[in-house]
């Protein structure tokens, strides 16, 4: 007689998922409730600028993290400016918010989709929503990367629900996101030391190079807007038109 595995298997996967989340999310309230996060990645990016050869490495970790939790990471990518410099930094901060945002993904895919599935169960806009990024998954990804009105952190989750593809998705928010870090990237040089960079966050005033990205993100903005509205429409046109020749 064969013995069924697979129940006892699938409720060790949902116990693991459930200790995964309430995890990131004590985490999170912790962080939020006892830390300045600010002044905790300074004194980090200061640990790194000292550490040599393995400062890289666990700045790279650090951004991933940052990423998972859903922390700000802007003063991780200005500190690499103060820390490695405009090249180094830039590629630094690239590969870094790559990987941050495809494990935040793959997050949100794997341990997320399910039950947030459940709850739009019959939802037509987020089906449509769904459908749209599914047919033009590395244009939305990419145009909202470029826009600022699309926060980073709950991006990488939020698309982890959506039918994109993992290598649409990875390619297009590594190209959409290089504006944007080569320009924090370059402001964090400018301040020269990561104490003045403090000081300067303090007092900060839009430079030209970042009006003209803010410039960028506004008809970003537009555009993804104006995609996903057509998109959307069609898909719901299309699920429309069976029922009412039903009728």
């Amino acid at each position: 007689m064969e013995t069924n595995n697979s129940a006892p298997k699938s409720h060790v996967g949902v116990i693991l998922k459930a200790i995964i989340l309430a995890a990131i999310v004590v985490g999170l309230l912790l962080v939020a409730r006892h830390f300045n996060l600010q002044q905790v990645f300074r004194d980090a990016l200061a640990w790194i600028e000292a550490a040599g050869p393995i400062g890289p490495l666990v700045f790279f970790g650090l951004y991933i993290a940052a990423c998972v939790f859903m922390l700000p990471g802007s003063i991780l990518s200005l500190g690499a400016g103060a820390v490695f410099g405009v090249v180094n930094g830039s590629l630094l901060v690239s590969l870094s918010s790559s990987a941050g945002a495809t494990a935040a993904f793959l997050v949100g895919r794997y341990l997320a989709r399910d039950f947030v599935a459940r709850r739009v169960a019959g939802n037509t806009t987020f089906s449509s929503m769904d459908e749209a990024v599914a047919s033009e998954g590395w244009k939305i990804v990419g145009l909202t990367r470029l826009s600022p009105v699309f926060p980073f952190n709950l991006l990488n989750y939020a698309f982890g629900l959506t039918r994109v593809s993992l290598r649409d998705y990875v390619l297009a928010s590594w190209i959409g996101m290089m504006p944007g870090t080569v320009m924090y990237v370059y402001l964090g040089s400018l301040a020269g030391s990561l104490a003045e960079l403090g000081a300067k966050e303090s007092g900060h005033a839009r430079s030209p190079a970042e009006w003209a990205l803010y410039s960028v993100g506004l008809i970003a903005t537009v555009a993804v807007t104006v995609v996903i509205t057509r998109i959307a429409r069609r898909a719901l046109s299309r699920r429309m038109k069976p029922m009412a020749e039903r009728k």
